[in-house]
């Protein structure tokens, strides 16, 4: 089990979840594809210009960059590109490696059958 993502459920609030107020919140809207998350992680960063709309590159300014803490809400997603989310978790598990941040707080949405 990563300590760097933790998942969980959308009920509660962010302090019972445990997600830090310094947080910064990928407000990746209705649809998560690599470029809502890369283009959303930049803006909410506020990554240099240089930043490119690739996974190496954000990698290397998430690395590069202050912010140790992040959360993705996916309780209003409708369209998850699943294979573009999962690199997403890897670059986030890679980077804490091998840095030690950040840390990503998924909040999940609610199951089919609640």
């Amino acid at each position: 089990m990563s300590h760097a993502i933790h998942y969980i459920n959308q009920n509660g609030t962010a302090q019972d979840a445990g997600i830090p107020a310094q947080a910064v919140n990928i407000p990746v809207g209705e649809t998560l594809t690599k470029n809502t998350l890369l283009t959303t992680l930049a803006d909410a960063c506020d990554f240099p210009n240089y930043c490119s709309p690739n996974w190496d590159s954000a990698w290397d300014c998430l690395t590069d960059s202050a912010v140790t803490h992040l959360t993705l809400n996916l309780s209003m997603v409708k369209n998850i590109n699943h294979e573009d989310f999962k690199v997403f978790v890897s670059l986030i598990e890679d980077a804490y490696r091998d840095f030690g941040k950040p840390q990503l707080w998924v909040i999940m949405p609610p199951a089919i059958n609640d």
